[in-house]
């Protein structure tokens, strides 16, 4: 016993050094060549070289999959930062179409009224009970804006400036119910005097004075006269929703809704300079 354990460890060193030396020149030897222990080695040695040849193309095939997941995984991380700042850029470039397009369409108002204005950007709209106003930022000198100058906007009338204050400026709506103005059907010349209603829930007109004779019609476009002095003549003021025609009466009963959406009004032309109403007279915006 004392014998073995003393030359144990020679006997494993020598059998682990020589065991594989006669697998491998059983491998390299060609067959003519192989003795009946060379034979005997390679059927030992067939399933457990095919064995260990499965176990490390498995072990290849999981390494690659892993590593093959991971350069995925950085990829579409790499990706999706990529499609986030895409789409930052997009909403970026449609805000500024966006506004481009509203600043054309101002432009273009501006160049086909015979009046001179200048532009300010709409901050808040505050709907209450009785009024319906709209706050602006002025940044032009305020000296030259007073109260009841017409604001407009690419869609029509907006309102009157009710009050100046530093570099703001409060417009009463055409919805607000002390708003009112002349205005004429394109369609047939028909006159009514346009009145918001002063709803709090929309923004809704009714046309006052419209004789019961004259031919209204819904979807009929109101605009300006000019009577009054305050506002360019052609503006429009408000698009026919409802007409009823009693069998009594002088006048009938004319709903409408403004040309403006309020809800996406970001800018707006205010008149500074004295209009020309039909008759030549002029008067000044206060």
């Amino acid at each position: 016993m004392g014998f073995y354990r003393r030359y144990r460890d020679t006997f494993l060193v020598v059998l682990l050094l020589f065991v594989p030396f006669f697998f491998l020149r059983a491998s390299i030897s060609r067959p003519e060549e192989m003795n009946a222990v060379d034979r005997a080695l390679m059927r030992v040695a067939s399933p457990v070289q095919y064995a260990a040849a499965a176990m490390a193309r498995q072990i290849s095939a999981i390494v690659s999959d892993y590593f093959y997941l991971v350069d995925v995984g950085r990829d579409n991380d790499r990706l999706s930062r990529e499609v986030l700042r895409l789409q930052n850029e997009v909403r970026e470039l449609a805000l500024v179409r966006g506004e481009n397009e509203r600043l054309r369409k101002l432009s273009g108002l501006r160049e086909t009224i015979p009046v001179d204005t200048v532009s300010a950007v709409v901050t808040t709209k505050a709907p209450t009970e009785y009024f319906r106003v709209a706050h602006l930022a002025i940044d032009f000198p305020s000296a030259l804006v007073r109260p009841n100058m017409p604001v407009i906007a690419p869609g029509g009338a907006v309102g009157l400036i009710k009050r100046v204050s530093g570099d703001t400026a409060t417009v009463t709506l055409v919805a607000d119910a002390s708003f009112g103005v002349d205005v004429v059907v394109t369609r047939t010349g028909a006159r009514g005097f346009v009145r918001g209603v002063g709803d709090e829930s929309k923004y809704g007109v009714r046309v006052e004075y419209a004789q019961r004779s004259d031919e209204v019609e819904v979807g009929d476009i109101l605009v300006t006269s000019g009577v009054g002095c305050r506002f360019p003549r052609g503006i429009a003021v408000a698009r026919v929703t409802e007409v009823i025609k009693r069998d009594f009466g002088a006048y009938q009963t004319v709903l409408a809704e403004p040309t403006v959406d309020f809800s996406r009004l970001e800018e707006v032309l205010i008149v500074l300079n004295e209009v020309k109403d039909c008759n030549g007279q002029t008067k000044a915006g206060r």
